[in-house]
């Protein structure tokens, strides 16, 4: 006995439903939803006066334009997929031919996918046009399963798709009846029953092996289901085996949801959408509520947050905020989904309003307690990652930044730049060389991402600083020098320069202080292109205060 339940979608016409529905939205429609635009060219342009014609979609398979998906009008006419469309053309010399977009139908599926959210948080997609929807224990919330897949069919219908859907304990059993038996509802245990009349194509196992089935005189699942599984898997392979095996209802592989289960989600549905931003505030207000008291009972608190928001025609906008500790109060919630909404480079657009808000945590930590009382720091490095997480929530987490020493002696990568959110514990725990007062600093205040190049006229020794250079096409005279500093590249890394690099602190005419290095030595490093010794080159690295 499995006790999943599996609800599969499958939208057969979604390349042409997708294009119709773009048609449609330039007219009347333009609210609908899940709109993907469509490839503009001289086929849409002639076609778009033939409304009534029947219309497919093609697609370019060995050098042949062949069809791809098709209406119903052209389905009645006896065309159907894998036809070539000089054959379509011949039956049908009126026909609306589109090119195929199977970035675009991935698009919409994808939109799709995002609103059948609201149902379950276990949505996977089954390309090219199916979705998977891991349905266990949540039917009950929309009136049962019956319910459920009728509010699923008739809201997708609603949108301009053709949709076929079935219920059973295996994905491979539900997939399989929606090619032959939409609608249909198999209780736990009865899968082997309920496709056992249906023709070996139905599983979706290949055109090779159907063929193979067929000329073996199996022609149903039932007649396939009778053989011994060794004998199954002799003929046909271990793959095939076990897809007959999971379409019978005996084990399945799980799904793999587009987006991992939250740790804890709350959720607020609306008998009337709402659409102004004092609603929404509030019920994320209320929700932040609902969801801290759940994670307290715990002793948890919140590191990843995410607010979807539901609209009516079937968009879905998520927010994300993190924050470097555990969140354990709903004010601080609040205030970063306020801090993220007034941020937003493109504003949340309720359009006819939200009639379902979500809010969940999709990280979360146990709180450690610490005593405040006694270490000021404490409540010192609490305000700054309060202060960390506000800007990231304004600006982005990855751009709110700390530094971390790094265990080498190459300049430009001795310090890694990390997102402070994640790292400012370590950030706070790092230990740097310390400077002595009265010495002058060894590394610049500005350190240039990539060494500029100067020209260097001759130096006053091979090994030695140069006399004057130019950088930026201004002439800098030499006037103070401090080096050289020797240092080696990592030559047990495969992508590490092999050039040794000399570095020379140098103060100029004008009181400017540069950190120059010569690249490479003058003997045995540095070779032209007939292989001989040439002259290294020279470079600014950085500019001290």
């Amino acid at each position: 006995m499995n006790p999943r339940r599996i609800l599969s979608l499958w939208l057969p016409r979604l390349p042409i439903d997708r294009i119709q529905r773009f048609l449609g939205s330039a007219g009347l429609h333009k609210a609908k939803a899940f709109s993907s635009e469509v490839g503009t060219g001289s086929r849409e342009e002639n076609a778009s006066k033939q409304k009534d014609a029947p219309s497919v979609v093609v697609i370019k398979d060995n050098n042949a334009l062949v069809i791809h998906a098709l209406d119903d009008a052209a389905s009645r006419l006896g065309l159907h997929i894998g036809q070539p469309l000089a054959n379509a053309r011949a039956m049908c010399p009126d026909l609306r031919v589109f090119d195929a977009d199977v970035v675009a139908d991935a698009k919409t599926l994808s939109d799709i996918a995002d609103w059948c959210d609201r149902f379950t948080p276990l949505v996977a997609l089954d390309p090219p046009h199916g979705l998977f929807l891991d349905i266990t224990g949540c039917a009950h919330l929309f009136g049962g399963e019956a319910a459920l897949l009728q509010t699923l069919v008739r809201a997708l219908a609603r949108q301009g798709f053709a949709v076929s859907a079935a219920i059973a304990g295996t994905s491979v059993c539900a997939r399989t009846l929606t090619r032959q038996a939409t609608g249909t509802i198999v209780a736990d245990g009865g899968e082997a029953e309920a496709i056992s009349s249906f023709p070996v194509s139905a599983l979706g196992a290949g055109e090779a092996i159907t063929t193979g089935l067929r000329r073996a005189g199996l022609k149903t699942i039932g007649d396939v289901a009778s053989r011994s599984p060794s004998e199954i898997t002799a003929r046909f392979g271990a793959r095939f085996s076990t897809l007959l095996a999971h379409a019978l209802g005996q084990g399945d592989t799980p799904i793999n949801p587009r987006k991992p289960l939250p740790d804890y989600i709350v959720e607020k549905r609306f008998a009337e959408p709402i659409a102004t931003d004092t609603m929404i505030a509030m019920t994320l207000s209320r929700l932040a509520d609902t969801l801290i008291a759940s994670m307290e009972k715990q002793g948890k608190g919140a590191r990843r947050l995410e607010a979807a928001f539901f609209r009516t025609d079937g968009v879905v906008r998520a927010i994300m905020v993190e924050t470097g500790r555990p969140v354990t109060r709903s004010a601080v919630v609040d205030r970063l989904f306020r801090e993220r909404l007034d941020a937003l480079a493109d504003p949340l657009d309720p359009g006819f309003g939200f009639d379902m808000v979500r809010l969940s945590a999709s990280r979360t930590e146990i709180v450690v307690q610490e005593q405040r009382d006694l270490d000021a720091h404490v409540h010192d490095n609490d305000e700054l990652a309060a202060l960390i997480d506000r800007i990231a929530a304004r600006i982005g987490g990855k751009r709110v930044v700390v530094h971390l020493p790094e265990d080498t002696h190459i300049p430009e990568s001795a310090v890694l730049a990390a997102p402070a959110q994640h790292h400012l514990t370590s950030a706070m725990q790092a230990e740097w060389p310390v400077r002595t007062e009265s010495e002058p600093p060894l590394r610049p205040l500005r350190l240039f991402d990539k060494p500029e190049p100067i020209k260097v006229p001759f130096a006053t020794v091979p090994d030695g600083p140069p006399h004057q250079f130019t950088w930026r096409r201004a002439l800098h005279a030499v006037v103070r020098v401090e080096g050289p500093e020797r240092i080696a590249m990592e030559w047990w890394r495969q992508d590490g320069k092999q050039l040794t690099r000399d570095y020379f602190r140098i103060e100029d005419a004008e009181g400017l202080r540069f950190w120059i290095f010569r690249d490479g030595l003058y003997e045995g490093e540095v070779f032209d292109g007939d292989g001989k010794p040439a002259s290294p080159g020279w470079y600014v690295h950085g500019l001290f205060a």
